[in-house]
């Protein structure tokens, strides 16, 4: 008898553990609501919690004033909605960022910041951000970013006139590596043929920038204000040398003193101000050191073993030691086809060009010296290097820039119209008590 009443409490104790933990989930799932639908997902308060938190250390720590509670929750909460919409893009597409890499990221981002990987999460601690949150958050970033460059690069072509155009219209300018850090306010116009909205914009963005002419702080009223999608990082465009500068704003920034907040401008997105943070650099010559150099490469393959490939490669070392004729023994042997078949000539080569195996034993070559037999990733190798000289390379520089500089400009408007579409086209349904309306498109 005793037996079965201890039985019974038994499990009339396992019934009330049971029924606590059911009270205390259904307590979280409670507190942890969604608060929007966003197509196939959903956003809840915890994210929209957390990522608040996030921003207000970023901000903090930028020494950057605070929007009202309610205004920065609805701007987190569009900028939850967009990322969602564009991850779920990358899920569809396939699109992955793997733990190496991710790794990889956060190791630059620690370096780039002159920190350790621990003083890294030190600093993400004191932020209000664990290292796992902010591990998770770069990842969305990198995968929102790689989504972007596919549907906006798309959309974007730089023609050879374009900067044969560009290159012409900046001759002589002696300032053109100049690079300005940038911070941007956009108040967005959807329609222009709506008279009431336009004027209506370009009031508010009037006001704007009396209010910060005035001493309130670029980085607040970007954060409470822009309708960019840099809002949230205080309109931060971070550094941009002048070659690179966007169309809107490349006539307007060189002149601009730092800390000036620039006249209102105009395009097909709305009205914009800017103001330059901060500025360095200038005009100088784009100097490097060259090498003339051939090689001669052995391939592992299914054929050919890593023995086989190292002992045939240190069998043409010994042919070459012993006078052979590098070019005739390149001909005959190499598997790299094109150069092989102009006896191993790679011609000029700059640094940066070759893999880093590659570079750093033709860095340490003298002139005139055999170098190998050493390993990279394509293979075995013997090089050569022939000759030396300092080259000035602005030239290419130049051109490389100018293309790059009216690619990021047209990227950068198609981005914003982009955004807009996506956001525009997307079913997302507003939940809580407060949420007042839902639109599906």
């Amino acid at each position: 008898m005793k037996a079965n009443l201890r039985h019974c409490a038994r499990l009339l104790m396992v019934v009330m553990v049971v029924a606590l933990s059911a009270t205390v989930q259904a307590e979280r799932k409670l507190l942890d609501e969604v608060v929007a639908v966003v197509n196939e997902d959903v956003i809840l308060q915890s994210e929209l919690e957390a990522r608040i938190s996030t921003i207000i250390g970023r901000l903090q720590a930028q020494g950057t004033n605070l929007p009202p509670r309610n205004v920065l929750e609805d701007r987190v909460l569009e900028q939850l909605i967009t990322e969602s919409i564009q991850l779920q893009m990358a899920d569809r597409a396939g699109m992955r960022i793997s733990d190496n890499e991710l790794n990889e990221t956060m190791a630059n981002i620690a370096q780039r910041n002159n920190m350790t990987p621990q003083q890294f999460e030190q600093q993400l601690g004191q932020e209000g951000v664990t290292y796992q949150e902010a591990r998770e958050q770069i990842r969305n970033e990198m995968i929102t970013s790689r989504v972007q460059q596919r549907q906006v690069g798309n959309r974007v072509r730089v023609t050879d006139r374009e900067v044969e155009n560009y290159l012409e219209a900046t001759a002589g300018d002696d300032t053109s590596n100049a690079e300005y850090e940038l911070a941007h306010i956009l108040i967005e116009v959807e329609d222009f043929n709506d008279e009431e909205e336009v004027s209506a914009a370009r009031d508010k963005i009037e006001s704007l920038r009396n209010e910060i002419a005035d001493g309130r702080d670029f980085r607040e009223v970007a954060v409470a204000e822009s309708d960019a999608s840099n809002a949230l990082d205080g309109g931060d465009m971070g550094w941009r040398a002048e070659n690179q500068l966007p169309s809107l704003v490349a006539d307007v920034v060189p002149d601009l003193e730092t800390g000036t907040v620039s006249p209102v401008l105009e395009n097909s997105s709305g009205f914009h101000i800017v103001m330059v943070m901060d500025r360095r650099g200038g005009e100088k010559a784009q100097v490097i050191e060259q090498s003339m150099v051939r090689h001669i490469l052995v391939r592992t393959s299914e054929t050919v073993s890593e023995n086989q490939a190292e002992e045939s490669i240190r069998d043409i070392y010994q042919q070459l030691q012993d006078g052979g004729d590098f070019a005739a023994l390149a001909r005959e042997y190499s598997d790299d086809p094109v150069s092989g078949s102009d006896g191993g000539n790679l011609g000029w080569v700059s640094p940066g060009q070759m893999v880093p195996e590659f570079e750093q034993a033709m860095m340490a070559a003298d002139v005139g010296e055999l170098t190998g037999p050493f390993r990279s990733q394509f293979g075995w190798h013997i090089l050569e290097v022939q000759d030396r000289r300092q080259q000035d390379i602005s030239a290419d520089v130049r051109e490389s820039e100018a293309r790059q500089a009216i690619y990021r400009r047209k990227f950068d408007g198609e981005l914003q119209n982009w955004l807009r579409e996506i956001r525009d086209e997307a079913f997302i349904e507003f939940k809580g008590d407060d949420s007042g309306d839902s639109s599906e498109s």
